[in-house]
């Protein structure tokens, strides 16, 4: 039985430290990055990079349109014995939280450490640079 971690607390406290990191940067560097997230992706298909894991490549593939993600394709992941139920049961998962977040910055699945990284890795990796 798999469960969702919740990292909203680790998540919280990463940003406080990056937020305080951006803090003692210049106010030049802090706008531009402020107006990037803000600012619409490019529409079209951006591939990641396979990222390794403990038990093999995961490389995902986005489509954006109008601004937005609006599918996330897995086009290598694990295979083979456990890898197979694991992964059917946390890449939907994944899949459906990155789109609905518009963002890699998603609840692990308890269970599924490894097909997390590989996928937050391959999906960040992908993100339309501007």
């Amino acid at each position: 039985m798999f469960f969702k971690h919740d990292q909203s607390q680790e998540t919280a406290q990463s940003q406080a430290t990056a937020a305080s990191d951006t803090e003692s940067e210049s106010s030049t560097t802090t706008s531009s990055s402020t107006s990037s997230s803000n600012s619409t992706m490019k529409d079209g298909t951006y591939t990641g990079k396979s990222t390794s894991t403990e038990w093999g490549d995961v490389q995902v593939k986005i489509t954006v349109a109008s601004g937005k993600i609006t599918q996330i394709t897995v086009l290598k992941h694990p295979t083979g014995g456990k890898s197979d139920e694991i992964n059917s049961r946390s890449l939907p998962t994944y899949k459906q939280e990155a789109l609905a977040a518009q963002s890699a910055n998603i609840n692990q699945v308890s269970g599924a450490t490894e097909t997390y990284k590989g996928f937050t890795g391959s999906l960040q990796s992908a993100w339309p640079r501007s």
